[in-house]
């Protein structure tokens, strides 16, 4: 089974890195408090087609890397992205792959000294629970 990505929003990544939430490293994003890595990759989550045209892409709602988009010729600029004859709202961010297996990282922090008084069972309840505690 692979591992889920995650889109982590530059907005929310520049707030979380000023505060100290997590730690970037090269490419390598942490979570402080939950000590899970990821592997970033520069992307942008498609939010509209704003010409009223079709969605001739098939874009809309999805993430992209950067790279796969340029691929096909899209030009982005800050939030907006032109692709053929379609134009799209895009929120800018990173495409979060994890570091090693959920499992692993299971392993790994149950050999901390103070383990957390409910241990998430997933990639997904780990970030919903992290997420949450911020709210």
């Amino acid at each position: 089974m692979s591992n889920n990505r995650v889109f982590f929003p530059q907005a929310a990544l520049d707030l979380w890195l000023s505060d100290g939430t997590v730690d970037l490293r090269g490419d390598e994003l942490a979570i402080v408090a939950e000590e899970r890595r990821y592997r970033l990759t520069e992307s942008v989550r498609i939010v509209n087609e704003v010409t009223g045209a079709a969605d001739a892409n098939n874009l809309v709602g999805r993430v992209k890397t950067k790279a796969a988009l340029q691929e096909k010729g899209a030009e982005l600029l800050e939030t907006s992205m032109i692709l053929g004859e379609n134009a799209y709202d895009v929120i800018p961010g990173w495409l979060g792959d994890p570091v090693g297996s959920f499992e692993e990282h299971v392993v790994k922090r149950s050999q901390l000294p103070a383990p957390a008084p409910h241990s998430p069972g997933n990639d997904e309840d780990l970030l919903a629970t992290y997420l949450l505690k911020l709210l």
